[in-house]
């Protein structure tokens, strides 16, 4: 069904690929008004470009989510091409570096990867909150991951940052609960993005122990993720919020 948010304003951080970029073609694909916000202009323009061939109406802006400036900026920027914000898919992320253990991670590593992974989203929320209560309300979603759920050696800045985006989740939810505004996350397990192609050929996982971990012996894709984001923005959730919703293939329900 096509459709499914027709005519409404939506933001993606991180759209220049994985998740991001699919998502935000899948939101141009059924109607919305996209603003793609990424670290990195040349992805966020080639998902733009992807978004108009296909017929959608899509704009590009250029964020770091860590940064406050941005954020502001970047919302200025959503008024000023589209007048409000209904939607916001808050997904900007990066993996860090790995480490065998808690205290082999470096200083700079953890706080770079919660600056990202974590200020981030409670940046883009402190700003995108305030517009959608002026309009009457909105659905916002956040990316965790299923590493947010439970824990995963070697990655505890990573661990961290996505345990803190669904605890930061449920507490915005109970917040605008009664004023129009839910808020969700989205847990991915293992899904074949840009993101996890760089751990297999730094060789932290092989793909074969990866598809041993997903009870649905697969990786997921991530198209797949961006339906459950379309499902939580959509009218259809309209009595969901302060979910963290596991997209995993079975793989915390283990």
């Amino acid at each position: 069904m096509a459709g499914r948010i027709e005519g409404k304003v939506a933001l993606i951080t991180g759209g220049g690929s994985g998740i991001g970029r699919a998502t935000a073609l899948l939101f141009g694909r059924e109607g919305a008004k996209v603003v793609v916000a990424d670290y990195d202009p040349e992805g966020g323009e080639r998902t733009i470009k992807a978004i108009k061939e296909a017929g959608g109406t899509a704009v590009f802006h250029a964020a770091d989510v860590s940064n406050p400036q941005d954020v502001d900026t970047l919302m200025h920027k959503v008024v000023e091409s589209y007048g409000w914000l209904d939607c916001a898919f808050n997904n900007a992320g990066i993996e860090g570096q790995t480490a065998e253990t808690t205290p082999d991670c470096t200083l700079e590593n953890w706080n770079r990867v919660i600056a990202i992974n974590l200020t981030g989203v409670f940046l883009c929320m402190k700003y995108e909150i305030p517009l959608m209560l002026k309009h009457g309300g909105g659905s916002i979603v956040n990316t965790a991951s299923a590493a947010g759920l439970v824990g995963l050696s070697g990655a505890s800045a990573y661990v961290a940052a996505k345990h803190g985006v669904a605890g930061l989740t449920k507490t915005a939810a109970l917040e605008f609960a009664k004023r129009g505004v839910r808020v969700n996350a989205v847990c991915p397990g293992f899904i074949r993005t840009p993101m996890v192609e760089r751990a297999l050929d730094k060789g932290r996982f092989s793909e074969e122990q990866i598809i041993a971990l997903e009870p649905m012996n697969r990786m997921g894709k991530a198209e797949e993720i961006a339906e459950a984001v379309l499902w939580l923005c959509s009218d259809a959730s309209s009595f969901v919020t302060g979910l963290p919703m596991p997209v995993d293939g079975g793989y915390v329900a283990q």
